[in-house]
């Protein structure tokens, strides 16, 4: 999940659009054009991705012998099937991945409903995704960390690591990062992906393929509350029930937040949040910002105010009832993408001298955190999947998110044939 998004839609349609992987709110669908109605072709696009690629009409048509199947935005509403070149290594540290299982994040239906995200546009065809796991087929010769056969998770970001903010750790800042289904960089829905070996975590053998996929998305939730400095005994407020949201949650109760309350308007997805991790959950109404705040205040028990609160919506409202609910001193962190400007509550704010600060990706060490979550059984994410598809149903598992069915859909990698390990 590159990043959680929202539109300017009002208050209710903004948080109900946090449910979907707290990202988009009240999209309309644009008319698809469905990958049965492409014609077969050959094209040139050497610039982007490699010469003589092969476009899919049907299912049917895809080749038993495949180089590098890919799904591939071709633009705005349109996707299809495309038989890619095998990349290549670049660099004596590079590894070569078959992608196994691949998340679907609400950056990758944003780019496949609209063309853009801000100043990044889809100006020639883009493979997608960015949340994936997979097993190394190739590594070059100074590779150390893994080999052959290894199971991975995979970071779908690479910085330039030369720049201040790398030396810092900060890399998520890097002017130069070449991220994964971000314009112009493909992503990692096809059978193969190149990755440097350090961006390639070794997964644990209780960790499946389709837990490891889910390392991208729980390293956000990660970061966030590192933002936070989230701790024990705190009460922590997170705005949207979707994927991220339900992420900063149970990494919150992994670090021993005492009380977790999870607002949405998405009762079902409350309904999950309650099981999951939160303590309490707040149905969000047609109401104030400061009339939302005092709600959950009341309804939670939260004398004083919160601690600590992440929003991962974006949505007006929900950022100015977080600023309200916060205690004094309390941490503010801006997870959920949203519209350029909003109002925002500065003199609640700046009364209560709160600490108020952004959240974007993940950076050193947070993947290594996620992974660790996991493994030690402090955090669990498979309760998160509720729905798996192969890879030429891949648009159907668009068209899912897009609806808000379910809150994590994996799609199935293709499998190298010479691989023999199993999810």
């Amino acid at each position: 999940m590159s990043r959680v998004l929202a539109s300017s839609a009002p208050a209710r349609a903004a948080l109900n659009g946090a449910s979907l992987n707290a990202s988009i709110t009240r999209i309309v669908r644009p008319a698809m054009v469905k990958a049965s109605k492409i014609t077969n072709q050959k094209r040139d696009h050497s610039a982007c991705c490699g010469p003589h690629l092969r476009s899919y009409a049907t299912h049917s048509d895809l080749p038993s012998s495949e180089q590098n199947l890919s799904f591939v935005l071709k633009k705005k509403g349109e996707v299809t099937f495309e038989d890619r070149p095998i990349p290549k290594l670049t660099s004596p540290y590079d590894v070569l991945v078959n992608v196994r299982w691949t998340g679907i994040c609400g950056s990758d239906v944003h780019y496949w409903q609209h063309g853009a995200i801000a100043d990044f546009v889809v100006r020639a065809p883009m493979v997608l995704g960015h949340e994936s796991s997979g097993t190394v087929t190739e590594v070059g010769e100074k590779v150390t960390s893994v080999k052959v056969g290894d199971r991975v998770a995979m970071e779908p970001g690479i910085p330039c690591r030369r720049c201040p903010r790398c030396k810092e750790g900060k890399y998520n800042l890097c002017v130069d990062m070449r991220f994964a289904a971000t314009p112009p960089i493909d992503g990692t829905l096809a059978k193969y992906y190149v990755l440097p070996e350090d961006f390639a975590y070794k997964l644990p053998e209780n960790m499946s393929f389709e837990e490891g996929a889910l390392m991208e998305p729980l390293s956000v939730g990660v970061h966030i509350n590192k933002q936070a400095g989230t701790k024990q005994g705190q009460t922590v407020v997170v705005f949207g029930a979707g994927p991220v949201g339900l992420l900063c949650a149970t990494v919150a109760k992994a670090y021993g937040a005492n009380k977790i309350v999870v607002v949405d308007i998405n009762e079902e997805r409350l309904a999950f949040a309650k099981k999951y991790a939160a303590t309490h959950t707040i149905v969000s109404k047609k109401q104030s910002a400061a009339e939302t705040a005092a709600q959950i205040i009341k309804e939670c028990d939260i004398v004083e105010g919160a601690d600590v609160v992440m929003d991962a919506t974006g949505a007006e409202p929900c950022i100015q009832a977080g600023i309200h609910v916060l205690r004094a001193g309390g941490t503010y962190v801006q997870g959920g993408m949203g519209k350029p400007d909003i109002m925002f509550p500065i003199g609640a704010a700046g009364a209560k001298e709160l600490n108020i600060k952004g959240s974007f990706r993940y950076d050193a060490h947070d993947y290594e955190t996620a992974i660790g979550l996991v493994t030690s059984g402090r955090v669990s994410v498979k309760e998160l999947v509720t729905k798996k598809v192969k890879f030429t149903d891949a648009e159907e598992a668009f068209e899912d998110v897009a609806a808000s069915r379910g809150i994590k859909i994996l799609i199935e990698g293709v499998p190298d044939r010479r691989d023999s390990a199993t999810a």
